[in-house]
């Protein structure tokens, strides 16, 4: 992550952008709020909000109280009334509540890049907020039956667990769908993504 100024760039969404956007408009509904999770600084908003279905509310969110207002200054400069005001959320809290209703939920790089009572209070959250058939969207890297798909992917988790050992590439056999199917989610899509990254799709069942 760098900064233009005083605001955060992540030059990532650069590069992932409109392969994510490709696949969003595949899976999310056609009106309803989207919440996202772990904004950062909040491009993504910026760039998705804008150019995906009318009826669509973009509601950004961050951990980090310092993020919240670059956040909101990206999402001024694209003139779009569907991004709401982001508000702080910590998923890996007790019961966190959006402050309203959500139909659909996408997190992109975070539960790889925080404890894993991160990603079980995201996909917890996720089935006790969605409405039936309602998607949870994750992208980033996963492993596969305990196993890393990429050589650079098993480099990239000995580096995050080097940093910090609470963090770290999720297995989605392993790890991931157990909490989900716990929380009532169900997979609904597995899509490979440039860079060997995934976006999971669940759904909630019911």
């Amino acid at each position: 992550m760098s900064s233009t100024g005083s605001r955060r760039h992540a030059p990532a969404t650069l590069r992932n952008r409109d392969a994510i956007l490709s696949r969003l408009t595949d899976h999310l509904p056609q009106t309803g709020t989207v919440l996202e999770i772990a904004s950062g600084t909040g491009e993504h908003a910026a760039y998705f909000a804008p150019r995906l279905p009318d009826g669509l509310v973009w509601c950004p969110s961050d951990f980090d109280p310092a993020a919240l207002a670059d956040i909101d200054g990206y999402a001024r400069e694209t003139g779009c009334a569907r991004i709401a005001p982001a508000q702080r959320l910590d998923v890996a809290g007790p019961d966190w509540t959006p402050d309203r209703p959500v139909d659909a939920i996408f997190c992109a790089n975070m539960i790889h890049i925080a404890p894993w009572a991160a990603a079980c209070g995201l996909i917890g959250g996720a089935g006790r907020l969605l409405p039936p058939g309602g998607p949870l969207l994750i992208y980033g890297p996963f492993s596969r039956d305990g196993r890393h798909t990429a050589p650079s992917n098993a480099d990239f988790d000995a580096s995050l667990r080097a940093r910090d050992p609470t963090w770290g590439v999720r297995d989605l056999e392993g790890d991931v769908l157990p909490v989900a199917a716990a929380a009532g989610l169900r997979l609904r899509a597995d899509v490979p993504m440039p860079a060997n990254n995934f976006l999971m799709v669940f759904e909630k069942e019911g």
